[in-house]
């Protein structure tokens, strides 16, 4: 199932998208390029991820951390697949980064890595947009480089069956052109651990986000770019990128 959340005709639907089309709750048939789509989620906390590929700490030339790293982005910085993502005035280094998403399914607490499959309502993918500029030892966690509103487009859809979301390819596009390409497999902490060790010591809510981290590949972006980030099995997110009003 691939659940959808999108306006039409100035209405908010949840509906699904499949071979057979993009339909609202009522059945009813959409054209996917007439709609405004929204994020498959409406949380109330994201968490991320941060150096979970050893490969991207590589390319960021910092150590592996010793434990995992977290950050949150707020939910205003939200914005659905086709939605534009605001290069802010004055920024040197902003870039894209293809992520899976994990969607939390009900309310809970201390789950064991075994429980974690029972508390997930979906999977979906996620661009964590960052500038580069606001990231410096001494500001950690990057809450300015990572939180501004539009960086963080989510979706297009809500995908609950991913068989194994240990072993699904990432890649991140620029303007058609591959930028960046992974997979799950080399998280070097599973799904399961990641959302287990959160809720150690946060009660998680339902549709409450989880973003698992991004491998090496990423470059700059630039207003006029469009980025199309894909997780395999699970979807197809693309953003134009657009100059903050105002900007030179």
């Amino acid at each position: 199932m691939r659940r959808v959340r999108f306006l039409a005709a100035g209405s908010l639907h949840h509906g699904t998208w499949d071979e057979e089309g993009l339909h609202d709750e009522q059945g009813r048939s959409h054209r996917a390029d007439e709609v405004t789509w929204l994020p498959p989620a409406v949380p109330t906390k994201i968490l991320g991820f941060a150096l979970t590929y050893a490969d991207h700490a590589a390319e960021l030339g910092v150590r592996r951390p010793d434990d995992l790293v977290l950050f949150f982005k707020p939910p205003s910085a939200l914005v659905g697949h086709r939605q534009p993502v605001v290069y802010p005035r004055g920024v040197a280094y902003l870039h894209y980064e293809a992520e899976l998403a994990v969607v939390i399914g009900r309310r809970c607490r201390r789950v064991t890595p075994r429980e974690v499959r029972d508390v997930i309502k979906g999977y979906t993918v996620a661009n964590d947009v960052t500038v580069r500029d606001f990231i410096r030892d001494f500001y950690r966690p990057p809450v300015k480089a990572k939180g501004w509103d539009t960086f963080l487009p989510l979706g297009p859809a809500l995908v609950d069956d991913v068989p194994d979301p240990g072993n699904l390819t990432l890649r991140a596009y620029v303007n058609g052109h591959l930028r960046q390409e992974g997979t799950t497999r080399d998280l070097l902490y599973p799904v399961e651990e990641l959302v287990a060790y959160i809720s150690e010591f946060m009660t998680l809510g339902e549709d409450d986000v989880i973003l698992t981290g991004t491998p090496r590949g990423i470059s700059h972006v630039y207003p006029g770019d469009v980025m199309r980030v894909e997780v395999g099995g699970v979807g197809v997110l693309e953003n134009p990128v657009v100059a903050e009003e105002g900007a030179p």
